[in-house]
């Protein structure tokens, strides 16, 4: 059976249709895309042909081929009233589904010809182009650039060599034509992928084509779920999520990525854990270590479309090729020596009991579905985590199980080796081995996708793949997957074309240092974008400079091909037109000169559609300080691609600086609708709530009964209250920034009434964060004071009981396990103790305190010869203390192993207290005697000695 998407629309067709349109059907599944064009029909729709509707229209009166092939098929579809007994065949539902038909094709040929191979069998120039245009080097070479130019999309253009761009044209020409998208269901879905092939095409992701690719996406899972069509389907849904996951890791939106692919897990009952087992990883391991590995099993050994895994690639013989590591150090592959998993290294849940029972050693293969789960899986681990070893570690055995565990699809196993080799490329161990098989794969695809046609450019001119030296020869007849194999899963693996393949080999040769071997590829595909950027990655920007300006102007002296091409600056006029990636290169110019006109230019170029210019004015602003300009062209930025969280995130920085917090509040609220996990981001969205003020809602009320309305206003809602919860989101998601818990923790006392159990756990979190270097300063003792003296009056009735479940048991917890064990000098964070030991009857505990709060202030060196306002400190904490003896000291004790004995907290209390003054008076005589608060202790004194 074909790919998901055929089937599903094998479903939607009533049974005279479907026999109607079964040869065509059939060839479109099988690969055999030739026939399909071939159809009289299809003929006629290209021009070769001519029935009366058509005979007037030619390609010369329009600008594009595209246009030529849409504007004919319109005519082709316009009739629409069929007599009763119509054959089916000559019916506007037929010609329909049979141009959507030829649509699948032309993408699948697109794909074939650039992505997995084998070659194409025909010549798509001469299939499907006006016979004087195929057959005309020049007339092809332009009909060719100008379709490609066609493609560009928010000022960004499409790959300038692409191969067989007319194949992708037609498709989308049918795809977007108005009878088929209204009378084919399934349209959406071919469109879907046409777009997001398009996108493929493009250097930078389009804002446009982007939210053309959601709006399918949200039109194709109604039909998929809610369709009567298509519910006998296997694994129909699995598949459109596995094709969305994949559009999300491409935009970035890698969290939304990992809930399809659980969801995509659950619908299969797929099984996989990533988990520790004892094994020997080098040749010369003694001793048994723990070793990560993806244990995983598929719920059926049966394929997805009802065949045996192993029958779908012809017994699972047919794969490229698996380079050996050949290292004298590290194994081919992991020694396991024990099957039980480990304790130590496995998800928060226990393995399931089937996958407890797998051989580490000799895991049973996989359907590919459930591969192709796994190494999304991977991919979007790639992109959660940051680029550091551990991520790589974590990634790598998802591919190594699929490898391992063999796979029945050629393309799956392709993809397997090449996210391989990009986590192998980052290890000293595995670098070779990672470069040589993703030089492998590069050329297994050059090697499949070659032929006459694809060896002539966008131009029309002879490539350079017969220079390319190959590892792997082309594949022969029987030792190759067929196409439609190939095709089968390549939606959902979002596999590269051959010349993104080839630009990740020269980043990869930048990486190890092979510059030269990078620019040879990056010259061979024209990319020169990357070959400048790979020579400014260098400190060579002067050759940088040289190739983008190469692009953009013409010879100083205006003779481009006279030139010296080592000593030319090109430094003449600029190229009218510009080329189609010019917005792209003037930006790349303005990095380089750090020139601000060159982004203006770029906007201007791309008619105000390409965002990053805009970006990079920001970004120079808001270096620059210039708050107010770095709004304004984030904001326009924005206008283009809304989904750009750095934008909105940048533009809310720009406005918190301008103190237009309502404008900031709104751009840190888009941040975290696009990602909920960003805690800067609702960090900064508090701090901005917090300048906004209450929202208010006024109301008539007749108080006073005299007919005459007075303005009653009430508040609605607080700001404060949403920057708490903001910060609390803010907090949960950096649990361990210090700086988010100190906002929760002053924002929780300030709102109203205060958040008090927000306030423990905040002044908790930052003990434990801070405590062992900032020791008693990271406690907010007047939020601790409130905290305590709120503790305490909520209980008066029912008493300060700390052993039931509650506000006081928090307090108390905090206080003895957080912050008492801090307390070395704060006289304050004594007092505050005390206060909670003499209301929860601990009056030892309390008298202690005010002797340690004491002790604090006094023990400061030369208290007696500073200020006024040091002496009087003194003189209150002292005063202080003799008030705890006088009221703690006589009572009993209730704490410790003498509670209960009647023994009292301090039997000498007066002595305590008497000896207290006179030490103070003693050293405080001679600079402060007569003072006021001499004669306060000089009283206190008095009455201690009255009490004799």
């Amino acid at each position: 059976m074909g790919d998901v998407l055929l089937r599903f629309f094998r479903s939607t067709l009533p049974d005279e249709l479907a026999a109607a349109l079964e040869d065509v059907l059939k060839a479109t599944e099988t690969g055999d895309f030739l026939t399909v064009f071939q159809h009289p029909k299809v003929q006629v729709l290209l021009g070769h042909q001519d029935i009366a509707a058509t005979q007037d229209v030619q390609l010369k009166d329009f600008p594009l081929w595209s246009d030529y092939i849409f504007h004919r098929l319109g005519l082709i579809l316009s009739k629409r009233n069929e007599e009763p007994g119509t054959p089916v065949r000559e019916t506007a539902a037929y010609r329909q589904h049979l141009f959507f038909l030829v649509a699948v094709a032309a993408l699948y040929a697109f794909l074939q010809a650039n992505v997995t191979g084998p070659p194409l069998p025909f010549k798509s120039a001469d299939v499907l182009l006006p016979r004087d245009v195929a057959s005309k080097v020049p007339a092809l070479s332009k009909l060719r650039a100008e379709l490609v130019a066609s493609m560009g999309a928010d000022g960004i253009a499409a790959y300038k060599l692409t191969p067989n761009i007319e194949l992708l044209c037609l498709a989308e020409s049918i795809l977007i034509c108005p009878p088929v998208q209204k009378n084919v269901q399934t349209s959406v879905w071919a469109r879907l992928r046409v777009n997001f092939v398009h996108q493929r095409l493009l250097s930078e992701v389009a804002p446009s084509l982007q939210k053309a690719i959601y709006e399918d996406l949200d039109a194709l899972e109604g039909l998929i779920l809610y369709s009567r069509f298509g519910k006998e389907i296997k694994d129909l849904h699995v598949h459109f999520l596995l094709e969305r996951a994949s559009i999300q890791t491409h935009h970035g939106l890698d969290k939304k990525a990992r809930a399809d692919l659980e969801q995509a897990t659950s619908e299969r009952k797929f099984e996989f854990a990533i988990t520790g087992m004892m094994g020997k990883r080098t040749k010369f391991q003694e001793k048994d270590t723990s070793q990560l590995l993806v244990l995983a099993r598929s719920s059926s050994t049966e394929a997805t479309d009802g065949t045996s895994a192993s029958s779908e690639a012809g017994g699972g013989t047919s794969k490229p090729e698996n380079l050996d590591l050949n290292d004298d150090t590290v194994l081919e592959s992991i020694s396991f020596t024990s099957t039980s998993a480990s304790t130590e290294i496995k998800n928060a849940t226990s393995l399931a009991p089937g996958l407890a029972a797998l051989d580490p050693s000799n895991q049973p293969m996989l359907d590919p579905l459930d591969s192709v789960i796994l190494l999304a899986t991977a991919s979007s681990i790639t992109n959660t985590n940051p680029a550091d070893g551990l991520t790589r570690e974590e990634t790598l055995p998802y591919a190594t199980r699929v490898l391992e565990g063999g796979s029945s699809n050629w393309q799956v196993y392709t993809q397997a080796l090449l996210v391989r080799s990009r986590i192998e490329g980052y290890r000293s161990r595995t670098m070779e081995r990672g470069l040589l098989q993703l030089q492998a794969l590069v050329d297994q695809v050059i090697a499949e996708t070659s032929d006459t046609e694809t060896a002539s450019t966008a131009h029309g001119e002879k490539s350079d793949d017969d220079h390319v030296a190959s590892f792997l020869p082309k594949a022969k007849e029987g030792e190759s997957a067929p196409v439609e194999e190939r095709l089968r899963y390549v939606f959902s693996l979002c596999s590269p074309s051959r010349w993104e393949l080839e630009a990740e080999l020269a980043a990869r040769w930048v990486s190890v240092g092979g510059l030269r071997s990078a620019l040879e590829i990056y010259e061979r595909l024209e990319m020169w974008p990357e070959a400048a950027l790979c020579w400014a990655a260098t400190d060579k920007e002067d050759k940088a400079r040289k190739i983008i300006r190469r692009q953009l102007f013409h010879a100083t002296k205006g003779n481009n091909t006279a030139t010296d091409l080592e000593d030319e600056t090109w430094e003449g006029a600029a190229r009218d037109p510009p080329p189609a990636e010019a917005p792209r290169l003037y930006c790349i110019l303005g990095d380089l000169d750090k020139d601000l006109s060159w982004y203006e230019k770029a906007w201007e170029v791309s008619g105000k559609r390409y965002a990053r210019a805009q970006r990079s004015l920001g970004q120079h602003y808001i270096a620059q300080h210039d708050y107010a300009k770095a709004a304004e062209a984030y904001s326009l930025s924005l206008k283009i691609n809304a989904m750009s969280h750095p934008a909105w995130f940048a533009l809310g920085c720009a406005y918190l600086e301008l103190q237009r917090f309502k404008d900031a509040v709104e751009a840190f609220s888009r941040c975290v609708q696009l990602d909920y996990q960003d805690a800067e981001a609702w960090s900064n969205m508090a701090a901005s709530l917090l300048h906004l003020r209450p929202k208010t809602q006024s109301t008539a009320a007749d108080d006073d009964g005299d007919g005459d309305e007075n303005p009653e206003v009430r508040v609605t809602s607080h700001p404060r209250t949403d920057a708490l919860r903001a910060f609390k989101r803010a907090a949960a998601l950096k649990h361990d920034n210090h700086r988010i818990w100190s906002n929760v923790l002053a924002v929780a006392a300030s709102t109203t009434p205060p958040s008090w159990p927000d306030i423990v756990t905040a002044q908790r979190r930052i003990c434990e964060l801070r405590g062992a270097t900032d020791g008693e300063s990271c406690v907010d003792a007047e939020i601790l004071d409130l905290l305590v003296r709120h503790a305490i009056q909520s209980s008066a009735d029912d008493g300060f009981d700390v052993s039931k479940p509650g506000l006081p048991r928090l307090v108390n917890e905090l206080v003895e396990k957080h912050i008492k064990p801090l307390i070395t000098f704060s006289p304050r964070l004594w007092t505050i103790l005390s206060t909670l030991y003499m209301h929860t009857n601990r009056p030892g505990s309390a008298l202690e305190c005010h002797e340690k709060a004491w002790r604090a202030v006094t023990s400061q060196p030369n208290w007696e010869s500073k200020t006024e306002k040091e002496w009087d400190a003194v003189v209150a904490q002292t005063i202080d203390l003799v008030d705890a003896y006088e009221t703690l000291g006589p009572r009993e004790r209730t704490e410790g192993l003498a509670a209960g004995s009647g023994e009292l907290v301090a039997r000498d209390w007066k002595f305590k207290a008497r000896s207290a003054v006179r030490s103070v008076m003693g050293k405080g005589r001679e600079a402060w005697e007569d003072s006021k608060g001499w004669e306060g202790l000089k009283e206190r004194l008095a009455e201690l000695k009255g009490r004799e």
